[in-house]
């Protein structure tokens, strides 16, 4: 998947720090400190575009970041890009498989496709980790 950077704030919340992301009203996080408050942000970034993905919405282009405007009375205390994996479009592939797994493959699933998907996410992201 090719990855997409988009804008964050970072500001300062009473338990520490806040993200948001003006190209996803509503997708927030947040975390004791700076560093915290980004990982969760991916994180959460993540969980939104995958969302919006199953849902079939629009993922917006992202917004340069010189551009987004302060907010008066804000606690800003950076902004950044975060990264996220955005889905391209989806291919067609020819797959060969053992039969006794694909039917318990469909006695498990009741979509073939999004479970060789989860699972070859799954499979890339173990294999990633250090």
């Amino acid at each position: 998947m090719p990855a997409t950077y988009y804008p964050a704030i970072i500001g300062r919340s009473v338990s520490g720090y806040g993200v948001t992301f003006p190209d996803f009203p509503g997708c927030i996080a947040s975390g004791t400190t700076v560093s915290a408050a980004c990982l969760a942000g991916e994180q959460a970034l993540a969980l939104h575009v995958e969302g919006m993905t199953r849902d079939k919405d629009n993922i917006p282009d992202p917004s340069d970041l010189d551009a987004i405007q302060e907010v008066e009375g804000a606690d800003d205390v950076a902004r950044v890009m975060i990264r996220v994996d955005v889905p391209a479009k989806v291919e067609r592939v020819l797959v060969s498989i053992d039969a006794n797994l694909l039917r318990a493959i469909d006695a498990a699933a009741p979509n073939r496709s999004a479970f060789f998907a989860d699972a070859a996410r799954a499979q890339l992201a173990a294999r990633s980790r250090p």
